[in-house]
């Protein structure tokens, strides 16, 4: 087991199967030394999680949806890597979209649900830049959608 993938189980994670796109699109693309991951949207064992921050959703379930986001890229990066997820060198950045009402403003504080998962799962390798920004409407009515630049070695 890599090391990447024993923190996640000490933290009671099991990397998913990388999700197959949902439309025209390939789910990552490698320049170089950067991987850039299409976005991941809020998806746990149950399906799909859907919602509208700001209306049928609140903060906490919103940072709870970004985290399985955060989940999807790590799968999506594994795949990336051959399998060999320890090839990550640090998350570059990452742009979150978040489903909200035209009123809702705390689309950063929904996107650190995915932003702390991978601090806490990476240490110092999951720091990165970042946009949290409000979408009147996302794929399949998910409640976020995150994409992601990682450097790998």
């Amino acid at each position: 087991m890599s090391k990447i993938e024993s923190r996640l189980a000490d933290l009671g994670i099991t990397l998913p199967e990388a999700a197959a796109p949902a439309a025209n699109y390939v789910p990552f693309v490698q320049v170089g030394d950067l991987v850039f991951v299409s976005g991941q949207i809020s998806m746990d064992a149950n399906g799909m999680i859907k919602g509208k921050l700001g209306d049928t959703m609140d903060v906490a379930a919103g940072a709870a949806a970004a985290k399985t986001c955060g989940i999807g890229l790590l799968a999506q990066l594994k795949a990336a890597c051959g399998g060999d997820i320890d090839r990550l060198v640090r998350v570059v950045k990452l742009t979150g979209f978040v489903n909200s009402t035209l009123d809702f403003g705390e689309q950063p504080a929904v996107v650190n649900g995915c932003s702390d998962f991978l601090v806490e799962a990476l240490g110092d390798k999951g720091r990165h830049s970042r946009s949290a920004v409000s979408a009147a409407s996302l794929p399949f009515g998910v409640a976020v959608e995150i994409e992601g630049i990682f450097q790998i070695a």
